[in-house]
């Protein structure tokens, strides 16, 4: 039984079980620190609290007769510890906490830790400065104000200084627009950790942030976190619920980490998206659980490179050992992809219950840099998600997804709007119970899906299947138990792909230039 250390600081270090055959959880195990049993756990990636700085542990796990080789670890050192209620934070449920908190956090000088101890702090808004940890203790709720009147608006139009890149902290799906703040914001910070066993609280609902006839005019709504121009940030242990939009939104960033998180939103909320990386690099997304009202993680690299900033592609993002539930897609890329998304890698995931899989959204319009390639999907299980495969080139939503020159299924000159799909490999997957259909990809006539490999997938239908729609585009009829359906694609492999239980033709295909489907006999 062996692991590996993903993060070590002065209070808590967080780890990941090596084992091939996990996702979200593993067999119990026990953890042991300086020889004393601390807990059970049946998660892979978990994180060991209450921890001293500049001090020497042995950590080892066990598990039956199983027993790991002992780590030795030394937590590195603070500079110093700031209580918030030594700041006048109440933490009683009622008082405005705001300001208290806040000067906790500006007071903190470089390699120190702000602590919130058990209590419910109410707040609306707190910005982060660089070489910060902040910790919420077990039993400590940040918990939103939603009045709208008390948060401030991040500036969506720009600003630009000859030779050099916009600076424009306002925006919301890949473009500028005036935004209120989030709950936490970080514009060009570094050296962050936000950790611990507490909660952030949104407090959003139905008859406040939800309500999106209030906003179709004046400033988008606020996430839980955003991270605007910040680099190595790590957020770990955190349980976020109840957000305003998307939870947490890093946006031009690099080195980001989110950790063994909890994201939770009501299943009808509007753009409750768990994480969205947009025009990010380096990030990491392990042992999260997700239950949201929109896609679970949603990759993006903005619509038109707004406020004069260059193009900038999400790449190098790692997700693992996460456990995906209710929402629209699991892993979503798209549709903002002006800038392109590369070099993706999701492993040892669970899917429960969400409308899609894995799913690629875009359309006309996204540009030649709309470049998404080198995705890797594998080692997934999937239960109960509904279409487990989409990839969506004609996607819809919003007022420019309406034009006749997005639904149209013509084939179009390919210009310097035509976007592009490239390689994707999916490969040992488990998909039970799905409903609508097994694989639905469309790409566009004037500029086909690239390549497709499928090897050792096994997909099973629910025995109720429930009609639905596979993608959200123009003309895409409600269907249940339907097998593969591609349309202009270049390349599509399948190898030891097995489909049981579909309705009518298991194999669906107009213009797909080279096509096959083998099953190994063994």
């Amino acid at each position: 039984m062996e692991y590996k250390m993903l993060m070590i600081t002065p209070r808590c270090v967080t780890f990941e079980i090596m084992d091939k055959e996990a996702d979200y959880h593993t067999k119990q195990y026990d953890i042991y620190v300086n020889g004393q049993r601390i807990f059970c756990s049946d998660k892979t990636i978990e994180s060991i609290y209450d921890l001293k700085p500049d001090t020497d542990y042995a950590i080892c796990l066990i598990r039956g007769e199983e027993q790991s080789s002992v780590e030795f670890v030394h937590t590195p050192q603070e500079t110093v510890v700031l209580n918030v209620k030594a700041y006048g934070a109440a933490g009683d449920g009622g008082k405005n906490d705001t300001a208290a908190l806040q000067a906790a956090i500006l007071s903190c000088p470089p390699g120190g830790r702000v602590i919130v101890p058990a209590g419910i702090y109410c707040f609306t808004h707190l910005f982060l400065k660089s070489n910060l940890t902040l910790e919420l203790r077990e039993g400590a709720v940040l918990s939103g104000i939603p009045d709208r009147e008390l948060f401030p608006v991040l500036p969506g139009n720009g600003t630009e200084e000859e030779g050099e890149q916009g600076f424009c902290p306002g925006l919301w799906e890949g473009k500028g627009r005036d935004s209120y703040a989030s709950l936490l914001t970080g514009i060009s910070v570094e050296n962050v950790v936000i950790c611990g066993r507490g909660i952030i609280d949104g407090n959003a609902a139905f008859d406040n942030w939800w309500n999106l006839e209030q906003f179709k005019e004046g400033p988008a709504r606020p996430r839980m976190l955003y991270l605007y121009l910040c680099k190595n940030i790590t957020v770990e242990g955190v349980t976020f619920r109840n957000s305003p939009s998307w939870n947490l939104h890093p946006c031009y960033s690099r080195q980001i980490r989110f950790l063994n998180v909890k994201i939770l939103s009501s299943d009808h909320s509007p753009n409750t998206d768990g994480i969205d990386p947009e025009s990010c690099v380096n990030v990491e997304i392990a042992g999260v659980y997700f239950s949201v009202g929109d896609d679970c993680i949603a990759i993006k690299s903005s619509k038109t490179g707004e406020g004069g900033r260059k193009l900038s592609p999400s790449e190098n993002i790692e997700i693992h050992h996460c456990l995906m539930e209710k929402g629209h897609g699991g892993v979503t890329i798209g549709s903002e992809t002006t800038s392109g998304v590369k070099n993706i890698s999701v492993r040892n995931c669970f899917l429960l219950n969400t409308d899609r899989g894995l799913r690629v959204k875009t359309r006309r319009g996204r540009g030649r840099d709309s470049y998404v390639t080198d995705i890797l999907f594998e080692r997934v299980r999937m239960d109960g998600v509904r279409t487990p495969f989409v990839i969506n080139c004609f996607y819809y939503c919003g007022e420019e997804g309406k034009t006749e020159y997005v639904r149209t299924k013509e084939c179009l000159p390919a210009d310097e709007r035509t976007p592009r799909v490239g390689v994707i490999r999916i490969r040992h997957v488990e998909c039970l119970n799905c409903h609508v259909a097994a694989l639905y990809f469309y790409g566009l006539p004037e500029s086909k899906i690239e390549s497709v490999d499928m090897y050792d997938v096994h997909i099973t239908y629910a025995k109720d299947a429930e009609p639905g729609i596979a993608a959200m585009m123009a003309d895409c009829k409600k269907c249940a138990r339907k097998g593969v359906f591609v349309r202009n694609a270049s390349r599509v492999s399948l190898k030891d792909v097995t489909i049981e239980g579909n309705e009518g033709e298991t194999v669906d295909l107009d213009e797909v230039d080279n096509w096959s489907w083998t099953v190994n006999s063994d």
